[in-house]
């Protein structure tokens, strides 16, 4: 408990130190700026939320909320270093978000996992399956976006590895074990949590598509709509598991 409580302070004295130490001005017109300011925020606050949240909830869900906080708090660390990147330049590029995502978006898959775990014992495959397809995904988007390989091979190869965690958290294990659960607000988690990886994860891929496949879409533009778009894809998810957590747990 002290550990947990000493690691949010430890991202709240991050941001308080990184806030002070930024010297060059942030135009009131810039909005792409503006919106990695309010991201990171948002990140930074959601991070200290979870970890101080994790002792109103049940020993058994407690990992699932910390895992949310990892993934806020990693997400706040790296739009604090994009958003220096930006007012030093005036560019961020794409690749710089898969050092967030490399890690934050296995931890979110993984979180399938672990709330199912924490009512039932359930196959430890499903763990396995949602990583390397979070990490297949992952690293084809890489590839492809840093050009180490063809564009479009790189689409089809994270194509794939969503494409399986759809299948994988709809109507394979995972979505069959939350089916049988029983347990209405995991169900109503899991419905909502599968729509954020289904509609607000597609904006990525649409993103790949305007920048590296057609060129349809400038990078101020794409900046933003991926900022807003990590709002809810990290926060409102670890919301989500909260709110599950907090439902199921102390139940007389």
């Amino acid at each position: 408990m002290k550990a947990i409580k000493i690691l949010a302070l430890t991202f709240v004295l991050i941001g308080a130190t990184t806030t002070a130490n930024a010297t060059i001005p942030l135009p009131v017109d810039d909005y792409v700026g503006i919106s990695f300011w309010i991201i990171s925020m948002g990140m930074l606050a959601a991070t200290a939320f979870f970890f101080m949240e994790q002792a109103n909830v049940a020993v058994q869900w407690r990992k699932s909320v910390n895992v949310a906080g990892l993934v806020t708090g990693i997400a706040f660390i790296n739009y604090i270093y994009m958003r220096g990147v930006w007012i030093e330049t005036g560019d961020t590029p794409t690749v710089y978000r898969y050092i967030d995502w490399l890690i934050t978006v296995p931890l979110q898959l993984i979180e399938f996992y672990l709330i199912l775990s924490a009512l039932r014992k359930v196959n430890s495959s499903i763990f396995w399956r949602l990583l390397i397809g979070s990490l297949v995904m992952l690293v084809g988007g890489f590839l492809g976006e840093t050009e180490k390989i063809s564009p479009v091979l790189g689409f089809i190869i994270g194509m794939a590895g969503w494409i399986y965690i759809l299948y994988e958290i709809f109507s394979g294990e995972a979505g069959k074990a939350a089916a049988k659960s029983g347990n209405k607000a995991l169900v109503t988690a899991f419905s909502a949590l599968r729509m954020i990886v289904t509609i607000g994860w597609a904006i990525y891929p649409l993103g790949y598509i305007f920048t590296n496949l057609t060129g349809g879409i400038d990078s101020n533009s794409l900046n933003i709509i991926y900022n807003l778009a990590d709002f809810v894809n990290k926060i409102a998810f670890g919301l989500i598991i909260w709110s599950c957590a907090v439902a199921n747990s102390f139940k007389r």
